[in-house]
């Protein structure tokens, strides 16, 4: 097969755009793989189009001891790419997950739990000495887009590729139906960390969507509840408290830089990124900072333009004083 890097590939934005744009450069030799079948209200000839056969497989756990933390979804992508390298000999997977996915949740880990090496190179790193052994073949994960926003990257894509316009299909949240379902309808939540990094990117590629898109169709309300859509009734704690993490998860990530212990947390990371990805340390530690620089700048924009009422400003404040 005429290919040169494999990528593993969901319904996501930084999987669409990276692939595009990382096909391009090599004409179009990357072999996309897709893990499960998630799109399920496209039409039959939208199907026959997808560029993916898919392999029958069937696994059964029991519940008791399936696994609920979403760690394992990294594991799960990067051996499926190492698979389908191995089998058509090409030694490259593309990892699209632009710097603040791969990087933040192991910079600024949530409460007492680990950091979350799920898309980082350290991990990646060790995947690529697991798959030596398990396989005898040299394998390795790239990151084209690690040190850029993921805003950069949407904006790169629809300015640069063939059919950019098509961002707006993506799907981010990691929310299901049974959360978020309305009207029988697939939107996607928009208060998750993964909708409101969406959301932030969105703004800062200078792009709009249709209030539709999510549940909760304006952040710019003065109450939680206010914002999402009329007779939208499945209000839980538990949705609350996602919906102030991702906002406060994002919020420190623009803060970090001024921070009293900065300097000791980038000097770690920046040890084990140099490492991981072969780089000197004073390369790592400036392009994470431009990283940072970057990323403040675009949330300082996006929650500006929310308003000063907006319940995510007011959140903001609270997690201030």
């Amino acid at each position: 097969m005429n290919a040169e890097a494999v990528m593993a590939y969901s319904d996501g934005m930084d999987s669409q755009a990276v692939a595009a744009l990382e096909g391009k450069k090599l004409n179009g030799r990357v072999v996309r793989v897709r893990i499960g079948t998630s799109e399920r209200d496209i039409s039959r000839q939208e199907r026959k189009e997808m560029p993916f056969h898919a392999v029958p497989y069937k696994v059964k756990i029991a519940k008791k001891d399936g696994e609920s933390s979403a760690r394992s979804r990294g594991f799960k992508f990067s051996l499926i790419s190492a698979m389908a390298g191995y089998l058509i000999d090409v030694p490259v997977a593309i990892v699209p997950e632009s710097g603040q996915g791969a990087l933040a949740p192991v910079l600024l880990p949530v409460g007492h739990g680990y950091e979350d090496y799920r898309n980082h190179p350290a991990f990646t790193a060790q995947m690529e000495r697991f798959v030596y052994s398990l396989l005898g073949y040299r394998f390795k994960y790239q990151f084209p887009r690690l040190w850029m926003t993921k805003g950069e990257t949407l904006k790169e894509f629809v300015d640069n590729c063939e059919g950019g316009s098509k961002w707006h299909k993506t799907r981010s949240c990691w929310q299901t139906s049974r959360q978020i379902g309305f009207n029988g309808t697939r939107r996607q939540c928009g208060i998750c960390a993964a909708c409101i990094l969406r959301r932030l990117s969105v703004h800062a590629a200078g792009l709009k969507e249709a209030t539709d898109v999510y549940v909760w169709e304006s952040l710019r309300t003065k109450t939680w509840e206010a914002g999402a859509a009329k007779n939208f009734d499945l209000f839980t704690n538990a949705l609350h408290q996602y919906s102030v993490a991702g906002v406060l998860h994002f919020e420190h990530l623009a803060g970090l830089q001024g921070r009293s212990d900065y300097q000791l947390t980038s000097r770690l990371s920046n040890f084990e990124l140099a490492q991981s990805l072969g780089e000197s340390p004073v390369s790592v530690s400036q392009k994470l900072d431009r990283l940072l620089r970057q990323h403040a700048k675009e949330w300082s924009a996006f929650t500006k333009d929310l308003g000063p009422r907006s319940f995510v400003r007011q959140w903001i404040r609270s997690s201030a004083s």
